[in-house]
């Protein structure tokens, strides 16, 4: 019986997912201290940084607090969430 030698051909996906922004929006019911204490907390997030993060929140009517893969992303929403932040999830241009 002759001798058959198998090719396995395999190919690798290297494109990459674009990230994805967790960002928080204004609303009239959290105090800027809460919202800074949440990006702390969650993102580990030094206090000078979030509060700037809080201040463009607060300022601009949103932030983009994190960008990253989606699964982390949705994560961050829901965790956000958890704490009674309004925030959503979009695409990075």
């Amino acid at each position: 019986m002759p001798k058959t030698t198998t090719l396995i051909r395999t190919e690798t996906d290297i494109s990459t997912q674009p990230p994805w922004n967790v960002i928080v929006h204004d609303d009239p019911v959290n105090l800027m201290a809460y919202v800074t204490y949440v990006l702390m907390k969650i993102f580990s997030y030094n206090e000078k940084y979030a509060t700037q993060l809080m201040l463009q929140v607060h300022q601009q009517g949103l932030s983009i607090v994190w960008s990253g893969e989606l699964e982390k992303a949705e994560f961050y929403v829901q965790q956000l969430q958890l704490h009674q932040l309004k925030t959503s999830l979009e695409a990075a241009e």
